[in-house]
């Protein structure tokens, strides 16, 4: 249990930070007036701390796919098999937030985008797949 809240607070670290770099660069000068705290970041601060939670997070959930606990609760290894549908949704999300500029909502990318909903769609086939014919 300890290792899955390791995986959202990393989860909710990277949403946040590109929430945060969103609204950084659509409101440049005008940020601060928004959201005060605005003004203690910078781009290259916030690529740097999404680059880290990026890591942070796709290690964290590697490790909980491999760890005894999950081993011993789910009686399977090979939720390691969902592990390449998590990169890439995060790896997609990186592309919308800095190609597509749509880091501020992350629930409108999760319920519109099209690549994501069936990234979506594999990992709940492959994981149920495998937590029932475990």
């Amino acid at each position: 249990m300890k290792i899955l809240l390791r995986i959202l607070l990393c989860l909710a670290l990277f949403l946040g930070f590109c929430k945060r770099r969103n609204e950084l660069m659509l409101l440049e000068s005008g940020a601060s007036a928004h959201r005060a705290n605005l003004l203690d970041y910078s781009p290259a601060l916030l690529d740097q701390l999404i680059g880290t939670t990026t890591a942070m997070t796709l290690i964290a959930y590697s490790l909980y796919t491999m760890s005894e606990e999950t081993l011993r609760v789910h009686h399977t290894d090979n939720l390691k098999l969902t592990i390449p549908f998590v990169i890439y949704g995060v790896f997609r999300y990186l592309y919308l937030v800095y190609k597509r500029a749509m880091g501020g909502s992350p629930e409108k990318i999760l319920l519109h985008d099209r690549p994501m909903l069936v990234t979506v769609a594999l990992f709940s086939v492959v994981s149920v797949g495998v937590l029932y014919n475990g």
